[in-house]
């Protein structure tokens, strides 16, 4: 079983899973392809998303609540990676991606040994999903722009800039 429940955030709900190997989803509920993403998870896990309570939930609604609030820059968390081999380096290398800071997609396919695998590693970014702790979101175009996330552009400005990466977005309510 993986265990479901929603989280809430200031940039909305959140879906959130685990098993007792580790938080396996954490994405945006109004996500484009959140279906798909839980899919993907089921299919791999060979289970299906059940809404109960599981301390690896608890845990990650707390740090998350932390991260919001500004007090976590770190989250400290077993994840379950649920993807090709490929998608889980390039994952892996996300979380080597220091708060407040950002990467190209180059910087990160050079991290990964193939600075020609841009476009790859942008499709893997893409298929994250678990937000935030596998932070994505740091990643940007070679010239500083905002291109490309799950959760749309906005949540990306707003998670940047309340990181302290970039400046520009209103910390104050909802943008949704």
């Amino acid at each position: 079983m993986i265990a479901h429940t929603t989280i809430d955030s200031p940039l909305g709900i959140m879906r959130a899973g685990a098993t007792d190997s580790g938080i396996c989803l954490f994405d945006f509920e109004d996500r484009k392809n959140i279906d798909g993403i839980m899919r993907r998870i089921t299919h791999h896990l060979q289970d299906e998303f059940v809404e109960t309570p599981h301390y690896l939930l608890d845990r990650l609604r707390i740090q998350a609540y932390e991260y919001f609030a500004g007090t976590r820059m770190i989250f400290d968390l077993p994840l379950l990676l649920v993807g090709t081999g490929f998608q889980c380096r390039v994952w892996q290398a996300l979380q080597h991606i220091p708060y407040g800071t950002t990467r190209s997609y180059l910087q990160q396919s050079r991290t990964l040994g193939n600075e020609k695998a841009i476009r790859a590693v942008a499709a893997a970014n893409g298929e994250n999903g678990i937000a935030i702790v596998v932070p994505c979101h740091r990643v940007i175009g070679t010239g500083g722009s905002l291109t490309g996330y799950g959760g749309g552009l906005p949540r990306k400005q707003w998670l940047l800039a309340h990181e302290g990466a970039i400046s520009g977005a209103t910390q104050q309510g909802s943008l949704f």
